[in-house]
């Protein structure tokens, strides 16, 4: 299918070349937004804490109220099967999907035994290593209470790319978000660091935005390297005020930030430790 990066992808007991059509207007998830997924990555060879990534969409599926069928062990080993139908060595993206299919009649809520699964690799290269420029967002983050926020659902992501749509019409790259409360909850697109007097700082967890895979490692990283990582509610000014601001994500992984605001940044020494760290990391056990 033109338009689209090389693809393969996995349903119902086969692999289809391509973006194979998965779904019709009566499928629960194409109305009702019952999809959740994860997102992992194959570069350089490895695939770095895929059987995170397969526990977590597991998890989701859970949260929204559906009954996944595939084990986590299952999962990871279709995707190495999968990515050797790549060249090996363009990155990819990994991405494991679950959505209700029952419509559910006149009601909102979904059959939980009504569920299918797919699992999408395509070529996705791996971004080049240059700062970000952030605004910060006029739209927050939702609370727990008003949105599946500990779930890596489809149904959050309206509310990410309106964040970006406004960022990229006012000449930045991505977005700062905060919380209802004000605080620093993560970028558009990952979660966001900053170091101040050597000490790396990210926000607490607080049920406003997921505690991302690759934010878990690079803390564990970090502090096994001895830099010391603290996890705090964090303000603008905070960030406004560090000595370098960088972020962390699946897609990107480690990737400095340049610009919040106003406020010009170098990339620097914690971040470039943590990309190293990371990638060490990755070499090491993510065959």
């Amino acid at each position: 299918m033109s338009g689209i990066s090389k693809t393969w992808t996995y349903t119902k007991g086969q692999w289809h070349e391509g973006n194979p059509m998965l779904m019709g207007p009566r499928t629960h998830a194409f109305w009702l937004g019952s999809s959740v997924f994860d997102g992992a990555r194959f570069f350089e060879g490895v695939m770095p804490d895929m059987d995170r990534h397969a526990a977590r969409v597991t998890d989701s599926a859970k949260k929204m109220g559906m009954v996944p069928f595939m084990k986590p062990e299952e999962i990871v080993g279709l995707t190495r099967d999968g990515a050797k139908k790549f060249d090996g060595k363009t990155a990819l993206y990994l991405r494991p999907m679950y959505w209700s299919v029952g419509d559910g009649g006149a009601s909102v809520d979904a059959d939980p035994d009504s569920v299918d699964f797919c699992l999408c690799l395509y070529e996705a290269p791996l971004p080049e290593v240059k700062g970000a420029s952030l605004c910060v967002s006029p739209f927050r983050r939702p609370t727990l209470e008003t949105m599946p926020t500990d779930v890596k659902t489809g149904a959050l992501y309206p509310n990410n790319a309106r964040a970006v749509r406004d960022a990229v019409k006012r000449g930045y790259s991505n977005a700062l978000v905060l919380d209802m409360l004000g605080n620093v909850a993560e970028t558009a697109t990952s979660n966001i660091w900053m170091v101040k007097d050597g000490v790396a700082f990210t926000p607490a967890l607080n049920g406003t935005f997921l505690n991302g895979i690759t934010r878990q490692r690079t803390i564990q990283l970090l502090k096994q390297d001895g830099v010391t990582v603290v996890e705090k509610a964090l303000r603008i000014e905070d960030i406004l005020g560090a000595d370098e601001v960088f972020t962390t994500g699946n897609f990107a992984k480690v990737m400095p930030v340049t610009k919040v605001a106003e406020q010009q940044f170098q990339p620097g020494p914690v971040m470039r430790k943590a990309r190293k760290l990371y990638w060490d990391f990755a070499h090491q056990t993510g065959k």
